[in-house]
């Protein structure tokens, strides 16, 4: 299983970027997929998660601006990320686990990652 992850890049604070994993090897079904992000000096923190059979979950600091969903088609989990904030920069890597677990928040629960894109969000 490889997962790749795409979209990042410089943005305005207020803006929207979207990032995309791609993933090959296998479907999403019967598992999840995540989006982690990491800023310099600090954990990794949950950013949201989406379940094969439609459940979305996000962190509290993103409720409300960013939307994870996922194109079945092209077995592709994206993240909107809209009204982008300084505090958003950071490197945002997609992960994968089967099966689903209520840990879902808790990095060291998936096994699949992909490679970090860098997100920036200039003041």
């Amino acid at each position: 299983v490889q997962l790749q992850a795409s979209g990042g890049g410089l943005v305005q604070a207020g803006g929207s970027l979207r990032l995309s994993c791609v993933l090959s090897g296998r479907t999403i079904s019967g598992g999840t997929v995540a989006w982690f992000r990491q800023a310099p000096e600090k954990e990794r923190e949950f950013v949201a998660a989406r379940r094969e059979n439609g459940a979305t979950y996000y962190g509290d600091s993103v409720k409300g601006r960013f939307t994870i969903s996922r194109d079945s088609a092209k077995n592709t989990v994206s993240l909107q990320m809209n009204s982008l904030k300084p505090e958003d920069t950071a490197v945002y890597y997609c992960a994968a686990r089967w099966p689903h677990t209520v840990l879902y928040r808790n990095a060291n629960e998936y096994g699949y990652w992909g490679k970090g894109t860098l997100v920036t969000v200039s003041s």
